[in-house]
């Protein structure tokens, strides 16, 4: 069994230790407790453990030792994807008996707690002590104490930059979500002090430090997916770098493209054709997956979760509509909760808006009429299951599933196959085998082409910008010679056609300087107006969740709440 299958294996069962810090510091009353003095010995088995459930920590739903939350909205991509995307224009959800839904999709949050902030918050915070420990059981003296023999030892070098990048990764979540933090490593006091928040400007120097380190060391991109590798290491330094105004204070243009042009000599490609990046054999379909730098595993069977695609699977429809038309998204019901304004659609994908009326059809022959042909724009629908509008004209509308139009880019049909094929498989597939792209090569273009328009140097970039329009058979775009408003506009579009729904979008558009202001108005921006309005330029970051002030009154939340 190849090591990446087995961590998904262990991942779900593994115990080796546990969030309460005091439980590290002692020896198990009976021998069937685990903690770190226990777990690991002189074999293999307890460092490859440890290491899964710091992956697993990504992706998993499972509530470690706190309760009266919902595990799959907390859990760490489904909660990163909410604050990303639907407190923007790119997603609505339905849910309105949930208060943290009411204020992400209005942008009327508050200090008050929010499931989706908490459970960015707490995932980062908790995996990252969770390495920090990791790390000190796998230092050098532990290791020979114990008598690891030398060819391990070798091995658990590797072990250990891929959890250091697992840190560097939350930290860079909650430093974008909420600013300043909490910050250790595993040479901070241990087990007696709180942590001290600090500020994100200190994160991001830690975050780069890291990174820039650990694409020295990492295996070479793309030898054992999904672990990490060097290009994934790049990639989120590359992410980092384009929003280091944000973080510091300090631009870093061209680290960006510094950083991409080492991506680009990795041998990643495009995939042929852009549906297949979110279907359900997209981790072992190479088209797609030699476009991506670092996923997420989902896998119906090893690797189960409530968030992640699932979420995104399964949310996107309601079960009415499986029932009356087969299994397009191929899972075996709908939830009815996530979908997009007709603003959105119309503005960025093509769209006719006036010829785009309900007529019946389906995701496959497209039930919409285009204005010009984005294979991108074909994962929408006015047409499929129970639409009861296209607008969502007001508050009452956004609650309700029927209203907006349907998106299915995360489809757990496998990409050779069509829905009839596989209607069979989904009618039992409770959860999704779709990987989530945290960072791929088509975002990189779309990175170093920004970069390099800010630097004056757009000729560099515009052979990325036309492998993506020929890909997707998008309309030709040159890239200007400075960075003028018209230009970030169509970044903003561009942006929106090839990464909506990939929990990029709220930081994309603080960076162009629009998330807040009301030069950019969506439906329900800012409050229950179908027109939008601009909201305070605070809530650019999140609140820390109330419960965690209360239990380390030394934490500060950013000025403003």
């Amino acid at each position: 069994m190849k090591i990446n299958k087995f961590l998904a294996a262990v991942a779900g069962t593994m115990l080796c230790f546990t969030s309460c810090v005091n439980d590290l510091d002692t020896i198990p009353l009976n021998e069937w407790d685990v903690t770190s003095e226990t777990a690991y010995g002189a074999d293999e088995k307890g460092y490859v453990e440890g290491l899964a459930k710091l992956y697993n920590s990504i992706s998993t739903h499972t509530l470690y030792d706190i309760s009266g939350v919902d595990g799959g909205a907390t859990s760490a991509i489904r909660a990163l994807w909410a604050c990303q995307e639907v407190t923007t224009d790119a997603c609505k959800i339905a849910w309105g008996n949930d208060a943290w839904v009411r204020a992400m999709n209005t942008n009327t949050w508050s200090d008050a707690e929010n499931e989706a902030v908490y459970g960015v918050f707490f995932r980062s915070l908790q995996s990252i002590s969770w390495v920090n420990e990791y790390l000190r059981q796998t230092a050098d003296d532990k290791l020979s104490d114990r008598g690891v023999a030398d060819d391990l030892k070798a091995k658990i070098q590797t072990f250990r930059a891929e959890a250091r990048f697992i840190r560097a990764f939350f930290y860079w979540m909650a430093m974008d979500t909420f600013g300043a933090v909490p910050f250790s490593t595993e040479e901070s006091e241990f087990g007696s002090v709180a942590p001290a928040q600090v500020p994100a400007a200190q994160i991001y120097k830690f975050v780069v430090s890291e990174l820039e380190a650990l694409a020295q060391i990492l295996p070479d991109a793309q030898s054992d997916y999904p672990r990490a590798d060097k290009g994934a290491a790049l990639g989120l330094l590359a992410r980092v770098y384009l929003n280091a105004e944000i973080y510091a204070g300090e631009e870093a243009y061209d680290k960006v493209i510094e950083t991409c042009e080492k991506i680009f000599s990795m041998g990643y490609t495009l995939a042929p054709t852009y549906a297949e990046l979110f279907r359900g054999d997209n981790g072992k379909n190479l088209n797609a997956r030699n476009e991506f730098l670092f996923a997420v595993e989902y896998d119906s069977e090893f690797q189960q979760s409530y968030g992640g695609t699932s979420f995104l699977t399964l949310a996107a429809v309601a079960t009415e509509d499986v029932t009356a038309n087969g299994r397009p998204n191929g899972v075996n019901g709908g939830w009815g909760g996530i979908r997009c304004t007709k603003d959105f659609v119309t503005k960025y994908f093509y769209v006719d808006a006036a010829s785009a009326v309900l007529n019946g059809g389906t995701f496959a022959d497209g039930a919409y009429a285009l204005t010009k042909n984005d294979d991108r724009s074909k994962l929408f629908s006015t047409g499929f299951g129970a639409r009861a509008s296209l607008e969502i004209t007001d508050e009452a509308k956004l609650y309700e599933f029927q209203n907006g139009w349907q998106c299915l880019k995360f489809n757990n049909i496998p990409s050779n196959m069509t829905e009839a094929e596989f209607r069979d498989t989904a009618a039992n597939e409770a959860f999704a085998d779709i990987d989530f792209p945290v960072i791929r090569l088509g975002d990189v273009y779309l990175m170093y082409a920004e970069a390099c328009v800010r630097k004056g140097q757009p000729k560099n970039a515009q052979d990325k910008i036309d492998a993506l329009i020929t890909r997707s058979n998008g309309v030709a775009h040159t890239l200007a010679n400075s960075w003028t408003t018209e230009e970030r506009d169509w970044f903003i579009a561009e942006r929106a056609r090839e990464l909506f729904w990939e929990a990029s979008r709220r930081t994309d558009l603080i960076r162009y300087g629009v998330y807040c202001s009301n030069e950019l108005l969506w439906p329900f921006k800012g409050g229950t107006s179908q027109a939008g309005q601009e909201f305070p330029e605070y809530k650019k970051l999140f609140a820390i969740p109330a419960s965690q002030i209360v239990a380390n009154p030394d934490l500060k939340n950013p000025v403003g709440y």
